[in-house]
């Protein structure tokens, strides 16, 4: 079990980052072909779809200072964790306003937790981040982001039970997040984090069977399989991982209204498994 220095990691809580980018109009048109939409050009002053503010603000580590993973080398400003698995866990957002396109946008971020928890399958480092993102016309919406650290498995270690995903859903939209999809996504996004594209690395050094699908990828899916059964917009989502999804096998994503003026979404695996469970709240 890997030892961490707790009150250090602590002292990262505070650190605050501010990074300025503008809505350009490639990577909307890119990343709707990438979820094979058949959306018209975008346009200035073109609403962003919910969650496709993930196509700014990118990390630009130089080649040199990225780590064995693809990653960025630790430390900065997320605190430097040394456990060598970095999964996307969830995440909460509260839209305020659209950010559109061809506006210079402003993202303030903040680490406002680090916690530590042992459990049974080893160590595990929990980062909880902050962005608060504003357009030209102030304040646009407020992201909680979940970082999850882990050691590699133990050669003894059980994975966890799989939870069998709902099937009575209203919506639904097969997947098939094939290595190119998984390339398109990993380029627009300048993610080189190598369990997303590095088939001999994922499966011989972090051992998992195949390709893994990004987890912002299939949060993505699922605000857009909302967005092609509603029109109305979406005031506040919230998500959370629950099991890998990999370029192996298809995966489908569901989704239904539920009693509050919302919806409930989910993944679910070839296998019947949850992979993914979200709410969506929706602007009266």
């Amino acid at each position: 079990m890997t030892e961490l220095d707790v009150d250090h990691l602590r002292s990262w809580i505070g650190r605050r980052e501010t990074l300025s980018d503008t809505v350009t109009r490639f990577p909307v048109a890119a990343l709707s072909a990438t979820l094979d939409r058949d959306d018209p050009p975008p346009r200035a002053g073109d609403a962003l779809p919910p969650l496709w503010h993930w196509l700014y603000f990118l990390p630009v580590a130089r080649h040199s200072a990225l780590g064995s993973d693809g990653h960025p080398t630790r430390g900065g400003f997320l605190p430097p964790v040394p456990l060598p698995r970095r999964m996307w866990a969830g995440g909460r957002f509260t839209f305020h306003q659209p950010l559109r396109v061809d506006e210079t946008i402003t993202r303030i971020s903040t680490v406002q937790d680090v916690t530590v928890k042992h459990g049974r399958n080893g160590t595990l480092c929990f980062v909880l981040v902050r962005h608060d993102i504003a357009g030209e016309n102030g304040l646009a919406l407020v992201e909680e982001h979940d970082i999850v650290y882990r050691d590699l498995p133990g050669p003894e270690e059980a994975p966890a039970a799989p939870r069998s995903a709902r099937d009575d859903g209203v919506w639904h939209h097969d997947i098939h997040a094939d290595a190119t999809m998984l390339f398109r996504y990993s380029a627009l996004t300048f993610n080189s984090h190598r369990i997303h594209y590095d088939r001999r690395y994922v499966t011989e050094t972090e051992g998992y069977p195949g390709l893994i699908v990004h987890g912002p990828l299939i949060a993505t899916l699922l605000i857009d399989l909302l967005r092609r059964n509603t029109s109305r917009d979406v005031a506040s989502f919230r998500f959370r991982a629950i099991s890998p999804l990999f370029d192996i096998a298809p995966f489908s994503v569901h989704g239904a209204p539920d009693h509050d003026g919302g919806a409930t979404l989910w993944a679910r695996s070839a296998a019947g498994h949850l992979a993914m469970e979200a709410e969506a709240k929706l602007a009266t």
